[in-house]
């Protein structure tokens, strides 16, 4: 897992998403355990043809120019989107769950009251948008005041710095705050201080309590819990289903989670797709990146042997620092030619940081090329990769020479950057 150094001139996006320790089944959102992938993957087709140009906002350098980035969330994903694009990514967007709000809040508003009934000795809050909708909950159904001076009387615990952002937002102190935003913390400190006979209040998050309600009343705790929202399956299976495919095809060069239950329920559309294989070899040699906000969830990807990018901080402004830093500081998608160093993506190809005017045609004749680092690449190959079903060698000429005065056009010296080699084909000419 990397930590990436903060990246200067990165769009400001402030606040995050990261919730949830527990494994989510998108049919059903309950706590489970996402299983190791056994499917073989399917052999990835030729490329279809990328479409659209890059762009970014004047004044921020293009760093993610050319890349295709999938956004899995849901909440947010609106600033998350423009932050990305303004540094030139294109954005796939397909959640991999969503949130549900408490229906009607009537089981809520009638949980408040029992609790206002006999007061908590001790209340855990574990996400900032629960513990924000519970006080909007009471305050709609009159209960804002009586709630406030309960909680006030309490012990107030905030799993992580979000959490502890609500209370104040409150007008409330915590007493104390789970710095790694696990659950685990908590349970440890009050099991440690002993809970027998003590009455806990634990605000759910979408997953559920990770068991802390369960560990906490095997120790002699009497618990209520509190559920706000839940975690449920996508508005679109279908979009997800799409999104994983194209992780794999190679159409999307990034992906970014916000949630531990969104990571768990994306890692389990690519088991049951039968893909895990051919994602398992992109995100080993980096050609495929995983993002993550912080390292909740980042766990579920770490388990499965990824190594996502994750920023110090668990904020999404810091999520898009960390990936622009990332792009800045990468070597391994790299080619080293005569023109300069050659980065070939998903939608654009740039040689020495400059995005080529390149059509989907040329682009995938240059990615064929780069593949092959200086090898030979024969007439009847390029063909492969171009559209329609020509076996004409004359059409792969043709494709070189487009090539080739697109090239031309950011430098006019980097003609030479796909030579001919005679009666054989063509090659990258590398440095």
């Amino acid at each position: 897992m990397t930590t990436p150094s903060t990246a200067p001139g990165a769009a400001p996006v402030t606040g995050a998403a990261e919730s949830g320790t527990a494994a989510v089944p998108a049919a059903t959102g309950a706590d489970a355990a996402a299983p190791a992938s056994t499917s073989p993957a399917t052999a990835a087709p030729a490329r279809p043809a990328v479409t659209g140009t890059p762009t970014s906002q004047p004044g921020l350098d293009p760093v993610l120019a050319g890349l295709t980035v999938l956004i899995t969330a849901d909440r947010r994903s609106t600033e998350l989107s423009a932050a990305l694009e303004r540094r030139g990514a294109t954005i796939r967007h397909a959640p991999a769950m969503r949130i549900i709000p408490h229906e009607y809040d009537t089981e809520l508003v009638a949980a408040t009251r029992a609790l206002l009934a006999d007061p908590p000795s001790t209340v855990i809050a574990t996400t900032g948008i629960g513990f924000r909708a519970w006080i909007e909950a009471a305050d709609a159904a009159g209960l804002a005041d009586d709630l406030h001076a309960l909680l006030e009387r309490a012990r107030l615990i905030a799993r992580g710095p979000k959490a502890r952002g609500a209370i104040q937002a409150a007008g409330l102190t915590a007493d104390w705050v789970a710095e790694s935003e696990t659950s685990a913390e908590i349970l440890d400190l009050l099991l440690t201080e002993g809970v027998a006979g003590e009455r806990v209040a634990i605000q759910q998050h979408g997953s559920g309590a990770d068991q802390l309600d369960v560990e906490l009343a095997a120790a002699g705790a009497e618990v209520r819990n509190l559920v706000v929202y839940r975690w449920g399956p996508p508005a679109d299976p279908q979009a997800v289903v799409e999104s994983v495919r194209a992780a794999a095809l190679g159409e999307v060069d990034a992906v970014v989670f916000t949630s531990a239950p969104g990571a768990h329920a994306w890692l389990e559309v690519v088991d049951r797709e039968g893909v895990g294989k051919a994602l398992a070899t992109r995100f080993a040699d980096r050609s495929l990146i995983a993002a993550a906000v912080g390292p909740v969830t980042a766990a579920p990807l770490v388990a499965r042997g990824i190594e996502p990018v994750v920023p110090e901080r668990a904020r999404l402004g810091a999520l898009v620092r960390a990936l622009v830093s990332h792009y800045e500081e990468d070597r391994t998608t790299q080619v080293a030619t005569v023109a300069g160093c050659l980065q070939v993506r998903s939608r654009a190809a740039l040689l020495d940081g400059h995005v080529l005017p390149l059509s989907p045609a040329t682009l995938e004749v240059l990615r064929v090329l780069a593949a092959r680092a200086g090898e030979v690449v024969t007439r009847a190959e390029l063909l492969q990769v171009l559209p329609g079903l020509s076996e004409d060698p004359h059409t792969a000429e043709v494709a070189v020479a487009r090539l080739r005065d697109a090239v031309a056009q950011h430098a006019p010296d980097a003609r030479a950057l796909v030579q001919t080699v005679v009666k054989r084909g063509y090659r990258l000419a590398v440095a």
